[in-house]
């Protein structure tokens, strides 16, 4: 059941913060990486490229978890656990184009590759706790 983030969570979200997120590979195990996220509505996403694990995983389980640590306070952060309720590659390309400005404050992605589709990952948040509020 969604779960409506804190303030604390969203101001996390929307400021430039690393964040990473966790998936679940076939067997079961998991498997974590470094990600660039923003809010979409009431709900959290990021961008990958089709053939990373990430959406391979997706795929097979829709369950996600997400930890954001503030870069200006180590002992604040926002641990998040939702599923995955949509990954398109509609609006893929703008939108790691508006990561880019959010985090390396470039106009493009500088990292794109030959080929490469953008997805956008939608997650609903389930669960929300946080430290140092």
């Amino acid at each position: 059941m969604a779960v409506k983030l804190p303030d604390m969570a969203r101001e996390l979200i929307e400021g430039k913060n690393f964040a990473h997120v966790a998936t679940l590979n076939p067997d079961g195990s998991p498997q974590n990486t470094a990600i660039w996220i923003e809010m979409d509505g009431d709900n959290i996403s990021f961008n990958t490229a089709e053939g990373r694990v990430k959406p391979r995983n997706i795929r097979h389980d829709a369950r996600v978890a997400i930890s954001i640590t503030d870069a200006a306070n180590n002992y604040r952060a926002a641990f998040i656990r939702g599923k995955v309720i949509n990954m398109t590659p509609d609006g893929g390309d703008p939108g790691i184009d508006r990561l880019a400005k959010k985090y390396m404050d470039a106009d493009s992605y500088p990292f794109r590759q030959a080929g490469e589709v953008r997805l956008v990952v939608t997650i609903e948040p389930e669960h929300v706790s946080l430290m140092g509020e």
